[in-house]
């Protein structure tokens, strides 16, 4: 005999479907940030393989404690359903626990990375790692230099635009200048002008990191919440399964509002027998 109401157990697969989908949304998101930050060669951007790994085990975990509370409901496991409320409280708290702080830090991300970009100016002087990731952002992005075309000494090919570009009013015409080894013997300066892009890059990774803040906060608010559901959900019928004869308490409109007879009508009343 079912002790589970069946709306109840239809409700909580409901739940538990949406709740697999949110997982499988986490992985491929976590897919999508892998290939869309793969410009970089020869080495990783910091964090960004914990962070990957990080979205994986969790859409994983997700789609796991899913197939757990639809299993529980369908065989009306409390073992299952008991472990299922055990790991969204545990799955609620540390999503407030990490969604708070991210919230909290999200106004100062740009100033915090700021002033990280400027420690690598000019950018010709430092490691061929910062060299690299700096022309395939250009490359990829059409900007040229962090915060403006003097963060390089010798500006290079990645920050030239071509001919269309320049019709479209997307580049800016500079001058700089260049030693050019003349007769290996004697090195003259020369004043040279080139057409590069007028955007920089800086603002363009600030929008792709202020975007990923606000996907993983997101993220935790909206796990946050279905914790909390899938909380109420499964110690609703764990506490049926505990009682499945207490029939269940209705409350209806008319029985609150309803007023109590007039005594008159409990004078003439004759009492049933």
């Amino acid at each position: 005999m079912a002790q589970i109401n069946t709306c109840l157990k239809r409700t909580f697969t409901i739940f538990n479907i949406f709740f697999a989908i949110v997982g499988g949304v986490i992985i491929s998101l976590a897919l999508l940030a892998q290939f869309s930050t793969s410009f970089q060669e020869g080495g990783n951007l910091e964090g960004r393989v914990n962070g990957l790994f990080s979205l994986y085990i969790v859409g994983a975990i997700i789609m796991v404690l899913a197939i757990l509370g639809a299993y529980g409901a369908h065989k009306e496991s409390r073992v299952a359903l008991i472990v299922f409320l055990v790991c969204m409280v545990l799955g609620c708290l540390v999503m407030f626990r990490y969604a708070v702080p991210v919230a909290v830090m999200r106004p100062q991300v740009e100033g915090m990375m700021e002033e990280r970009f400027r420690m690598y100016l000019p950018l010709d002087e430092n490691s061929e790692n910062v060299k690299n990731m700096a022309d395939n952002l250009q490359k990829t992005f059409h900007c040229c230099g962090l915060f403006s075309y003097n963060d390089w000494n010798n500006i290079p090919e990645s920050c030239k635009c071509n001919p269309e570009e320049e019709e479209e009013g997307k580049c800016q015409t500079v001058s700089y200048r260049s030693y050019l080894l003349i007769f290996l013997s004697f090195q003259s300066l020369m004043e040279r002008s080139t057409s590069i892009y007028t955007q920089t890059c800086f603002p363009i990774i600030m929008h792709y990191i202020l975007l990923g803040f606000d996907i993983v906060l997101g993220v935790f608010f909206t796990l946050a919440i279905l914790a909390l559901l899938g909380m109420i959900l499964s110690s609703v019928m764990i506490h049926q399964m505990r009682y499945p004869n207490r029939p269940p308490i209705l409350l209806t409109v008319s029985t609150v509002l309803s007023t109590s007879p007039p005594k008159y009508e409990e004078l003439y009343n004759s009492p049933p027998y």
